[in-house]
């Protein structure tokens, strides 16, 4: 069996997925995957999954912006050469939106095969109701359901195996930590005005690390993520320190040797849950229930329709660290750090 992946964004939803292909691995180990992403994911993929027997590029987001140049033109036909050389039993769209339709129903399909996305929306859950005509096996969702447990839903409804609510799975995610530095990570950066988190807020929380004796990493991938980092890494002192930009899989090799991450709602947050760390995730608007990390008990999320105070996230932090030395207990990482009065 030949099986077809089409999840092109964004960062933490493609990592998301990544246990709905453990969960697919485990029901049909005889078949062999492919996947379709946006060009900037895809490196991360090719380098961290290594059971993916084709990874294909797709730039939809930058080919937007030139449609009819001959560049973009000749990009297209490349990739439609490569989506039609090999013939699929199954395309399961996971992206649920007409771009990611029209690149399912551009695959090849083996004889007897067929798609499958979702039959309808669930709540903040992206759905374009054409995509349910647009495949052999639409499938009928929740209206209320969890992302992470949609992807795996739709899975096992589309290959007919029951749907799993627990043992979530990252082991498809292959990362050797690269000269691990025990450094806690501040992911400040997203792509949403509405994901941010002050400042002075990060600026507090990072104090307060380093007077317990962490050091931080501040990441940055662009030049406006490179100033916050500056400012951030002036305001919390010589303790931290901001990260060159660098690649995904290297950022993920970095990340790996963190003793833990603070984040906001972004895809490097949940990078962060699929390497196992210890992690406290900031949201500030009402996505929580259904982004939020699932099933480790030191992997929270805080906030929601408001951003957190410095308290609560401090708080979590504290309890999630607890928790993970409790459960993995090292002598290199820094000591629990006590409650402040």
């Amino acid at each position: 069996m030949r099986l077809l992946i089409v999840k092109l964004s964004s960062l933490g939803d493609v990592i998301q997925t990544l246990p709905a292909l453990h969960d697919m691995r485990k029901a049909r180990p005889e078949a062999t995957f492919d996947w379709v992403v946006e060009e900037a994911f895809a490196p991360l993929l090719q380098a961290t999954v290594p059971g993916l027997a084709r990874v294909i590029p797709v730039a939809q987001r930058r080919w937007r912006k030139t449609p009819f140049s001959a560049a973009v033109r000749a990009e297209r036909a490349r990739f439609s050469e490569l989506l039609a050389s090999e013939a699929y039993d199954a395309v399961i769209d996971f992206q649920g939106l007409i771009k990611s339709a029209v690149i399912a129903r551009r695959a090849k399909l083996a004889p007897g095969g067929w798609r499958a996305t979702y039959g309808n929306g669930s709540e903040d859950c992206g759905w374009e109701w054409p995509v349910r005509f647009m495949v052999q096996k639409p499938q009928p969702m929740p209206p209320r359901i969890h992302s992470l447990q949609r992807y795996r839903r739709l899975a096992a409804l589309a290959l007919g195996y029951a749907p799993r609510e627990d043992g979530i799975c990252y082991d498809e995610l292959s990362v050797k930590p690269e000269h691990p530095d025990h450094s806690v990570m501040l992911v400040h950066g997203t792509t949403r005005a509405d994901n941010e988190w002050p400042l002075a807020r990060w600026a507090e929380t990072g104090r307060l690390l380093a007077s317990q004796g962490y050091t931080l990493s501040v990441p940055q991938a662009n030049t406006t993520e490179a100033e916050f980092a500056r400012q951030l890494c002036d305001a919390i002192g010589p303790s931290a320190k901001v990260l060159p930009r660098m690649g995904l899989p290297a950022l993920a090799q970095h990340m790996a040797g963190c003793v833990g991450v603070i984040g906001v709602d972004s895809g490097l947050s949940h990078l962060a849950v699929a390497l196992n760390l210890p992690h406290v995730q900031i949201f500030s608007q009402p996505r929580i229930w259904r982004a939020g990390p699932l099933g480790s008990p030191y992997q929270v999320a805080v906030g929601g329709a408001v951003a957190p105070e410095v308290d609560t996230v401090w708080q979590a932090w504290q309890s999630v660290w607890s928790r993970h030395q409790a459960l993995h207990p090292s002598p290199a990482a820094s000591p629990i750090p006590p409650v402040p009065a």
